[in-house]
């Protein structure tokens, strides 16, 4: 089964421990260090929306784009549940955030954004370097002269280390078990997915996602070559440069004229 397809409906269930407003603070914090004044914002494989609906929550616009409809579908209803609800946040963006189902590399919009973000290890899922470079000459097609992308990435060190291990993550309705496997520069993921289904029983599935391992000095050089500037790298939500053994890279870049 492709990836992200049963995922999608137990995936917010299975990564509460993700603290999103912890991780929006410090990409507003990025945000704000570009040269332009940020309204518009792109995110890039938003998956369920937790990152776009807490920055339209905070008062920007948000178009959100992702490659896997069921995914699409998960954001949907919770930016429906956020506008509909009876006591909104007063910074609340009026704007509804716009939903596309666009693959990264073949991203379209029908304007340029003040800036652009892809959480969450995304930009790793682009295992083919053609890929990574298409994106990221679409990114700086739609983000405006001076704006800002911000990105993270699983790093390197992570992905070696996770070669051979075996995790499990469950729910009262949910059972996930995954192993991984590193080789050739990739990090792949087996998932079986069990999920209760309302007669009682049990449901079985099967998804595949493998991750490319990039190098900071790697990432730095397509970003240049792709017309972004002031490239810099920091630790996992710190204002500071990455540590050897970091096993999330933040990424901060300023698109050129």
């Amino acid at each position: 089964m492709s990836a992200y397809v049963a995922l999608a409906g137990c995936y917010d269930a299975l990564t509460v421990d993700v603290d999103y407003r912890r991780r929006a603070d410090f990409v507003e914090k990025l945000l704000r260090r570009s040269r332009r004044s940020v309204r518009t914002v792109l995110d890039l494989a938003c998956g369920t929306g937790a990152m776009t609906a807490l920055l339209a929550e905070r008062g920007y616009e948000m178009i959100a784009a992702d490659g896997s409809e069921e995914m699409l579908s998960a954001a949907r209803e919770k930016l429906e549940a956020l506008y509909q609800s009876p006591d909104p946040p007063e910074t609340l963006c009026p704007e509804r955030p716009l939903l596309l189902h666009q693959e990264m590399a073949g991203l379209d919009l029908n304007d340029t954004v003040d800036a652009a973000i892809c959480c969450l290890d995304s930009l790793n899922y682009l295992t083919d370097i053609r890929d990574l470079r298409r994106t990221l000459e679409r990114l700086r097609l739609f983000i405006a002269p001076g704006g800002a992308l911000v990105f993270d990435i699983n790093s390197a060190y992570k992905l070696k280390r996770l070669d051979g291990q075996v995790f499990l993550d469950e729910t009262e309705d949910v059972y996930c078990v995954w192993r991984t496997e590193f080789e050739k520069r990739c990090c792949s993921y087996y998932m079986d997915i069990f999920t209760r289904q309302a007669e009682g029983g049990w449901r079985r599935d099967f998804e595949f996602h493998r991750q490319r391992a990039y190098e900071v000095e790697e990432l730095r050089g397509e970003l240049l070559a792709a017309g972004f500037e002031r490239v810099r790298t920091f630790g996992d939500c710190r204002m500071s440069a990455p540590r050897p053994e970091e096993e999330r890279i933040y990424f901060a870049a300023i698109r050129g004229k």
